[in-house]
């Protein structure tokens, strides 16, 4: 299946909202083994949410980083 890819990166820096934002069309078929072998060798906790559109967001800490991935079929 293809995937629009949001990726987020939690800016942790005091006074600082900003995020850092990337987008990318990726092609697999589970969004969280995918995303699993991608950040392999990292410390990683992740929590899993699968929409009812086949969407599916990943809140994840990588290496101390809160990140969140958000994986949308393209149709």
């Amino acid at each position: 299946m293809e995937y629009e890819l949001v990726h987020e990166i939690k800016n942790l820096c005091r006074n600082n909202q900003m995020r850092d934002v990337f987008f990318e069309e990726i092609e697999c078929d589970d969004p969280e083994s995918w995303l699993r072998q991608r950040l392999a060798g990292k410390s990683l906790e992740l929590s899993v949410e699968r929409g009812g559109d086949g969407a599916v967001t990943i809140h994840a800490v990588v290496d101390g980083m809160m990140e969140k991935f958000v994986f949308t079929p393209i149709l």
